[in-house]
């Protein structure tokens, strides 16, 4: 079981969705309110996943993102993930990035698994 995940998203009932879900392969996971926040949660809690809504944060916040916290598996959702949208997240420093209903190629990408993108490419 992995340690720790980050979740910041600006749909609470998403973000208890995905809670829910990564609690099963997570020891312990934890909504951050805003991007400061994720960072701060992510470092104090030694994460190895944070999940960003891209709704929420820009690409020059996660690229910063991903400057700031290099060892963490960045995982990016939007509800209308494509193509365009997946390849830059990608370009900014996500490991990758889904549509937000896509709640099992999120986790899977959260825990490292590799995915086919069934709805974000």
């Amino acid at each position: 079981m992995k340690t720790s995940c980050v979740v910041f998203q600006s749909d609470p009932q998403l973000a208890q969705v995905f809670i829910t879900s990564l609690s099963t392969a997570f020891q312990s996971v934890r909504s951050a309110t805003s991007l400061e926040d994720a960072r701060i949660s992510a470092i104090k809690h030694r994460a190895e996943a944070l999940i960003v809504d891209m709704e929420a944060a820009s690409l020059d916040d996660l690229r910063y993102l991903s400057h700031e916290l290099p060892a963490i598996r960045i995982v990016c959702n939007h509800r209308v993930a494509d193509e365009k949208l997946w390849i830059a997240a990608l370009n900014a420093g996500a490991a990758d990035c889904y549509a937000s209903s896509d709640t099992k190629a999120i986790m899977n990408a959260a825990l490292g698994r590799p995915n086919g993108h069934s709805e974000a490419a």
